[in-house]
């Protein structure tokens, strides 16, 4: 008899269990996407603007050095800012950083777009601008090893940006946002798939008690007089 009720009590509980267990797991993934605490930017985002500001520092860099090395940086300052010259002068390439930090910046940071059409005309200018400049500039000639590297590192990061961008950023963003909206519809559904609480006579019978039976037993002794006289 105590087997049976402990194997009946088994059967009870079990299912009441399994559910809780699914409950928990379901729960535990819900809250690691509550939207409260959803990052407001993704982490392969914010590391892409961390290199688009490092495109910045690093093309301004080599242009300061550029000035300090041909000749003083007051001297070579007013040569390429205040009297500019296309074919001669590396400002240009510095402000062509300047555009592509902002632009990118203003995209992707403040208004977190997730289309790639900001960087494909921050690339296509980067990539026509410095094209152009390399053919018609004196810079090979005269800038020394600064007329090969500026433009080459100009160029190099702008489409490194690209590829972060189209192939790191927002397929991660695209799959995490699936993800996000399965739990949030799993969690939904949980209520219609988990069984619900469970009544103690769904599964056994509770087994008679001895008083019972021996009120039985009287009874059909009153019956049945030779029963009781055996």
């Amino acid at each position: 008899m105590d087997s049976e009720c402990s194997s009946s009590v088994d059967c009870r509980t079990t299912p009441r269990g399994m559910g809780s267990i699914n409950s928990t797991h379901l729960s535990a993934h819900t809250e690691l996407y509550e939207p409260g605490e959803k990052k407001c930017i993704s982490d392969v985002r914010r590391t892409f603007c961390l290199f688009v500001t490092f495109d910045l520092l690093f093309v301004t860099l080599l242009w300061i050095i550029e000035l300090n090395v041909n000749g003083g940086i007051q001297k070579r300052l007013n040569e390429e800012v205040l009297q500019y010259d296309y074919h001669a002068s590396f400002f240009d390439i510095f402000l062509l950083a300047v555009f592509r930090f902002a632009s990118l910046i203003l995209a992707y940071a403040v208004c977190k777009l997730r289309h790639w059409w900001a960087i494909a005309i921050t690339t296509a200018v980067t990539t026509g601008f410095l094209i152009v400049k390399v053919i018609l500039s004196k810079l090979l000639s005269q800038g020394g090893p600064f007329g090969y590297l500026l433009p080459i590192v100009s160029f190099v990061l702008a489409w490194i940006e690209t590829w972060l961008l189209d192939f790191k950023v927002l397929p991660q963003e695209a799959d995490d946002e699936n993800r996000y909206l399965s739990v949030l519809d799993a969690a939904e559904r949980a209520p219609l798939i988990h069984p619900g609480p469970l009544s103690d006579g769904q599964f056994y019978s509770p087994p008679e008690s001895v008083a019972d039976s021996d009120d039985e037993l009287l009874d059909d002794s009153k019956h049945d007089p030779e029963k009781a006289v055996i």
